[in-house]
């Protein structure tokens, strides 16, 4: 709807992240339990306080001719689309994902000893992201969904881990998404809300 409508300002309250195999869609059924709409999805569990940053940069090309001091024309030349979140639980999904690939395994001959290598060069790790949040609009106490899934895409920077007393390590992620081959969308929004309807 155009115009002011405070019904339609959104405060990300909950929100979860997910990861799976390459080529994943984000779920588009809603169903009343979230688990079971991702439950081909890993949940990454606890985030910071801090939430996830969406990003999204383009890059565009100024075409300057000798008639004029202002550019007639811009061409694209990059997309960057990133999301930025700190991962605070450590496990076999999370460590893997954060280091670039690779699995835990279970050191033979040691009960409860698990062992992760870290490459000794990057290899690619090209995985889907999800990312739902929900919101309890103040109006009338109804509940709105987002969801944001990147169907390609994999860690480009791995913040540094601080290891202290006062703090809990945390494993700061950023994930950009790839292009696929058959040109579908690099990413996708999908919403449980009225505010979209038709007027």
């Amino acid at each position: 709807m155009a115009g002011t409508n405070s019904s339609e300002i959104r405060v990300a309250g909950v929100g979860r992240l997910y990861v799976a195999a390459a080529d994943t869609k984000v779920p588009t059924t809603f169903s009343t339990d979230s688990a079971t709409d991702w439950a081909s999805w890993k949940n990454l569990g606890f985030t910071s306080g801090d939430g996830v940053t969406f990003s999204k940069k383009d890059k565009l090309e100024p075409i300057d001719v000798w008639q004029a001091v202002s550019p007639v024309h811009f061409v694209y030349s990059d997309r960057d689309l990133t999301l930025k979140f700190s991962l605070l639980q450590f496990n076999e999904d999370t460590l893997p994902f954060f280091m670039g690939g690779g699995g835990v395994d279970a050191v033979t001959g040691s009960t409860g000893v698990y062992k992760y290598d870290v490459a000794e060069r990057p290899f690619a790790d090209v995985r889907a992201l999800g990312l739902e949040f929900s919101d309890v609009r103040a109006s009338d106490g109804s509940t709105v969904t987002y969801r944001f899934g990147i169907p390609r895409g994999q860690v480009t920077a791995a913040d540094d881990i601080k290891l202290a007393r006062k703090a809990a390590s945390q494993l700061g992620i950023t994930f950009t998404a790839m292009s696929a081959a058959d040109g579908s969308a690099l990413a996708s929004f999908v919403m449980k809300d009225s505010a979209y309807a038709a007027s």
